[in-house]
């Protein structure tokens, strides 16, 4: 049940109404049962001091694309009220005619773009407004009976609107209602949403607590858990084994929904999705249309549901299902936009935005983690809408044409270009071994501060673990992540891969970085010592680069390997058989790879550096010394003795090779495979030739 979350002593410390419009916001915001992500709108009326120190009666309203529970003083719009109140006269305004004149109410041309809710707002007489979305309150406006069932919860105390989209017209229908019932404490807007208000902000808060509180006592009054949904169908199938399903088939789906541009996938097995995608009635109920006018933009006005009776054995035929199935449901997109489109739209992807599958879960796609978790989390608070109305009565939505005028609703497409442009990486996944070293990390920085996603594969964990959290924090949750990984283990690389494809859907670039290094003369080369180096530097990057192979082949969206080879892949290093020859062995494995790959469109080119002495565990232990003593030198003086041998005088960092890695992932070098890159600074011995 929803729970006021307001704090008096926190409260009692903000300044000025701004600050605690913010608050209200915020806390709002903080639950996803009582507002969607990016949804619903606050408001205060207060009075401020403009340029020439004249009191001017100002009405805050949430800025446009900004989201309550993150939002701060800097998101919010002021307006004149002078200005507005004379807009309640008139009989109609179209859209752009509105945006336009709200642009000149504003009392500083910096702050955003008001809410498309504005006038609902500003034409209430009250100092303070909330407009939400809350589970069950949907539930009641989404339900066939919900105008009669509203009339037991809450009497004449609410104003009830059919739908209308946002704008002009709803918001003088709103205040016009309210100014015709006295007792109204609310307005129940169908299909759409809950208006409430107050004297003060604790206030308005408060009484949006109360009336979702009253509509959620009420449904769980009627609810019985046994006709969930039409009661069980399907069986749900154990935690290991559906994440084990979700892991083999997310590539599949990956490639099936990246034909227009790639997206990144996300799974969800939270119980009330796995109860949804489990009920009798859960096909029909998921195809009546979006709960909200809200989730429209991100999960398309119905998902994908698949028709598959829960079988671990029936990966095939589940593979079978979902490519047929996304296909089907591009060319009902396709057929839906062109029986509604207006002059001028561009159609979204035409791919599912959310794929339900019996006994397994939800899987849902986006440009990146981050929006595809907002698919996600829209359909959860979908699920609740329907267990809600459902509960009352049958589940209604917008028709079919009210869902496109808002799925293509200019003002709701505003929202979305205020997002940052995509960049090179953007909607790719990079899987990078040595994930935890000095070229691995820098690797990941680069590729991530392009728009990437990256997995950071390493025995040592803890590292890894540090550079995705320094990562994440800089760019944003889950934009990297670690897995312990030894790269000579069939079964880790295996694993790490299916962690791979459960957190992103699939991979698109791989960079085999994961090394060590010994050196000894050749006389004196253990077997143990060979095998070392045959294990990590060539059997590793033969599992890493194989099973990437096998993933991106099931993707069908090509792919990019990127191996870190050494001078020594073609310079006959002294005292480094065993590590030269399996360097070699790299750079020859991944030419094997080019070829074999090209009809794939999977590109596969190697760096070659020499001495980046900088972050590497290899430097700081035994090799230093090792190659210290081969070239009769202190191992204080290596840096300087390889800085000169170059023919550039130069050092090489991590974040050299990370630039040449990031050049043969990207667009820049589409046309180029079978490749080799020195990045030695210049060392005639093992110019490639």
């Amino acid at each position: 049940m929803v729970q006021s979350l307001w704090e008096n002593e926190k409260a009692s410390q903000l300044e000025g109404g701004l600050a605690e419009l913010v608050y209200r916001s915020n806390i709002i915001g903080a639950d996803r049962r009582v507002c969607n992500y990016g949804g619903g709108n606050t408001s205060s009326k207060t009075t401020v001091k403009d340029f020439r120190g004249r009191d001017v009666e100002v009405m805050y309203v949430k800025g446009s694309g900004s989201d309550l529970a993150s939002m701060k003083a800097g998101n919010f719009t002021g307006l004149r009220m002078d200005d507005i109140r004379p807009l309640f006269e008139r009989s109609e305004m179209p859209d752009e005619v509105m945006v336009a004149y709200l642009v000149n109410c504003m009392i500083d041309s910096k702050h955003p773009r008001a809410s498309i809710e504005t006038l609902l707002h500003a034409f209430l007489p009250f100092k303070h407004v909330d407009h939400t979305h809350p589970d069950s309150i949907i539930s009641l406006c989404c339900a066939d009976n919900g105008k009669a069932l509203a009339k037991e919860i809450f009497g004449d105390r609410f104003v009830w609107v059919p739908y209308v989209r946002p704008g002009f017209n709803l918001s003088k229908m709103i205040a016009e209602g309210v100014l015709a019932n006295p007792n109204a404490e609310l307005v129940l807007m169908e299909k759409h949403g809950l208006v409430t208000w107050g004297e003060t902000s604790e206030e308005c808060y408060a009484q949006t607590i109360k009336i979702i509180s009253e509509a959620e006592a009420f449904i769980e009054s009627r609810f019985d858990e046994a006709s969930l949904f039409g009661g069980v169908k399907y069986e749900v199938l154990e935690a290991d084994v559906r994440r084990s399903v979700a892991a083999q088939v997310m590539p599949t789906i990956r490639g099936a929904v990246s034909d227009a541009k790639k997206m990144i996938l996300t799974f969800d097995d939270e119980a009330d999705v796995l109860a949804f995608v489990s009920g009798q009635d859960s096909p029909q109920l998921s195809q009546v249309g979006a709960a909200c006018p809200d989730h429209l933009v991100h999960t398309k006005v119905v998902p994908l549901f698949i028709d598959w009776t829960p079988n671990a054995e029936d990966i095939d035929g589940l593979k079978a299902k979902l490519s047929e199935g996304i296909a089907a449901y591009k060319e009902q997109y396709k057929a839906y936009f062109d029986r509604n489109k207006n002059e001028g739209d561009v159609m979204f992807e035409a791919a599912p935005r959310v794929i339900l599958i019996p006994g397994i879960g939800m899987i849902n796609t986006g440009k990146s983690w981050a929006m595809a978790q907002v698919s996600g989390a829209l359909y959860h608070r979908a699920i609740a809408v329907m267990r809600g109305a459902t509960a009352l009565g049958d589940f209604v939505s917008l028709s079919e044409n009210e869902s496109y005028n808002v799925e293509y609703w200019p003002l709701e497409l505003y929202k979305l270009s205020l997002a940052p442009a995509e960049t090179e990486f953007s909607r790719k996944v990079a899987f990078i071994t040595g994930g935890a070293g000095g070229i691995g990390s820098e690797t990941a920085r680069r590729l991530v501060s392009e728009g990437a996603h990256v997995v950071l594969a390493d025995l040592n964990l803890e590292g890894a673990q540090k550079v995705a959290a320094e990562i994440n924090e800089k760019f944003g949750d889950n934009r990297a992540t670690a897995v312990k990984m030894d790269v000579t283990s069939e079964e880790q690389v295996v694993a790490a891969y299916a962690e791979t494809a459960l957190a992103y859907g699939g991979v698109d670039i791989i960079v085999n970085n994961a090394g060590l290094a010994t050196s000894s003369p050749f006389d004196e080369t253990s077997l143990k010592e060979w095998n070392l180096n045959m294990n990590v530097l060539g059997t590793g990057y033969f599992l890493v680069a194989r099973e990437a192979f096998k993933l991106m082949k099931q993707q069908s969206i090509g792919g990019n390997m990127v191996f870190i080879g050494s001078k020594n892949s073609v310079y006959a290093g002294k005292n480094a058989s065993a590590y030269s020859a399996a360097k070699a062995l790299e750079a020859h494995l991944a030419r094997c790879i080019a070829a074999e790959g090209g009809e794939f469109g999977i590109r596969v080119n190697t760096i070659l550096p020499d001495a980046i002495l900088q972050g590497s565990a290899i430097w700081n232990g035994s090799w230093r010394n090792e190659r210290a003593a081969a070239y009769g030198i202190e191992p204080d003086q290596l840096e300087e003795y390889y800085r000169k041998r170059t023919t550039l005088l130069v050092n090489i960092y991590p974040r050299d090779i990370a630039e040449g890695i990031a050049f043969f992932a990207s667009s820049k070098a589409d046309k180029t495979t079978g490749c080799m890159l020195t990045i030695d600074g210049g060392v005639p011995a093992a110019f490639t030739r």
